[in-house]
């Protein structure tokens, strides 16, 4: 006969263990196999919430505003394989296609930043003398000098911004196209914690029956059609090689066309820009990049 602290404690570690066995099955059941989602998927991690069993499974107009923020990642209809299962304490994450971009290590803000031109030595050093001067022949000769430096300072600037806003616009644009690529994702989010009844892969295809086809699943995995690979996980392995895009990060770029080359660094006025060489099947690319984001490149064969 089990006693009352013996009791409790099953009690207690009985939940997570079931999640965690329940978990275990649907990934097995689902992850690396391919669907075809009923209704466009946005481009976010936040993809498509799902309430079973309420009146209002999925609240259409959130769903419009995701569409409309992130543009669509998975057009309706369009095979797309299951790359995570995740269960939670009230939701089942069913990711599609590598579960929409916004993630952790995923890039989301476009901002660059930089800093006003600092004053030469040069004007530092004649704002001292003008505090010290008398001759008012000699004071003028300093402001006007101080007025041309300043007027440098403000070209370098706009120059300066002239360069931010450039990486900013390619970053903008390299986030767009990040999310059209990064998949999607259903929560079947459950008010009161996932019930045992709802961690069975039947379960999961009826809430899902009027937003996702499961009639195409197979038992053999089906490799994805852009050139990427599905890992063990089901998560997309980024394919190598290829033309970068502007906007796109160093890191992301040394990613897809490995370490550069030969690499160098120098200042305009207080941005820092590289300039970065790889040699890739497609010949040797030259990026250039202000504050690590690329503005522009070009091809030589080698």
């Amino acid at each position: 006969m089990l006693r009352w602290p013996s009791l409790l404690a099953a009690l207690t570690l009985s939940a997570p263990a079931l999640a965690a066995q329940s978990e275990a099955e649907l990934k097995r059941y689902f992850e690396g196999r391919t669907v075809a989602t009923r209704l466009a998927m946005p481009g976010t991690e936040n993809g498509v919430d799902i309430h079973p069993g309420t009146d209002r499974p999925l609240d259409y107009p959130k769903y419009a505003d995701r569409l409309k923020d992130h543009g669509t990642s998975i057009r309706a209809g369009e095979p797309v394989t299951v790359t995570k299962i995740r269960v939670k304490d009230k939701l089942i994450e069913f990711q599609l296609g590598g579960g929409g971009y916004g993630t952790f290590g995923d890039e989301t803000s476009s901002n660059v930043g930089t800093a006003a031109t600092p004053k030469t030595k040069r004007e530092k050093n004649l704002e001292a003398e003008l505090k010290r001067a008398t001759d008012p022949a000699r004071k003028r000769a300093i402001r006007e000098e101080l007025d041309d430096l300043k007027a440098d300072r403000a070209r370098e600037d706009a120059r300066n911004r002239s360069n931010v806003a450039e990486a900013e616009e390619h970053r903008k644009q390299n986030i767009r196209q990040r999310r059209l690529e990064g998949g999607s994702r259903f929560n079947i989010r459950y008010r009161d914690g996932v019930p045992s009844t709802a961690l069975r892969p039947d379960a999961v295809m009826a809430a899902l029956a009027e937003y996702v086809d499961f009639g195409s699943i197979r038992q053999a995995q089906v490799s994805p059609t852009d050139g990427s690979q599905v890992g063990g996980a089901g998560d997309r392995v980024p394919r190598r090689g290829g033309l970068p895009r502007k906007g796109m990060l160093a890191q992301e770029v040394d990613a897809q066309l490995g370490p550069p080359a030969a690499s160098k660094e120098r200042r305009e006025g207080s941005l820092k820009v590289q300039t970065r060489d790889y040699s890739t099947p497609e010949g040797r690319i030259t990026g250039e990049f202000v504050e690590g984001v690329l503005i522009r490149y070009t091809v030589t064969s080698e």
